[in-house]
């Protein structure tokens, strides 16, 4: 499987491009895994709704280049369902098992997802109703596909 995670903005903290490389060593066996950076679209603190729009637009636009026509997108997104990580395992499962080898999660900007992003989305998923940083959400979806890999081989690390 190839999974490509496309995350808006760039990794600055050491310490997740630390866990973040962790997990990327230990998926290496399971999956071709790679991280798609896009730039953010600078904005000042305040926006008002138009503004908002037009940064996730451009930010959409950025993110819909990296995605080719057969790739099953699952994006991240406070809207989306929100599954177990044995039922993500189950989704990785399935997709594998009926040829989507080309998988991206998109995980989206502070102001979240574009229209058109969402329109492209295959599957909508929600790791919690709480907001996190998009910079750690990229270690907490890595740590969750790696969780997914050792269930569906029904290794140990899942408890």
């Amino acid at each position: 499987m190839n999974i490509t995670i496309i995350s808006v903005g760039k990794l600055k903290e050491k310490y997740l491009k630390q866990g973040i490389n962790e997990y990327l060593k230990r998926l290496s066996t399971y999956a071709k895994v790679k991280i798609v950076e896009v730039a953010d679209e600078k904005a000042p603190e305040t926006l008002s709704e138009k503004e908002e729009e037009e940064v996730k637009q451009k930010e959409g636009e950025r993110i819909l280049g990296k995605i080719s026509p057969d790739t099953y997108v699952i994006t991240l997104d406070l809207q989306g369902k929100m599954i177990t990580s044995e039922q993500l395992a189950g989704k990785l499962d399935e997709l594998a098992t009926y040829g989507k080898s080309k998988v991206a999660f998109v995980i989206g900007g502070s102001l979240g997802l574009s229209e058109a992003v969402r329109k492209r989305s295959n599957y909508a998923l929600s790791f919690s109703k709480m907001t996190f940083p998009h910079q750690l959400m990229r270690l907490i979806l890595l740590e969750q596909v790696y969780r997914g890999f050792r269930i569906m081989r029904g290794e140990p690390y899942h408890k």
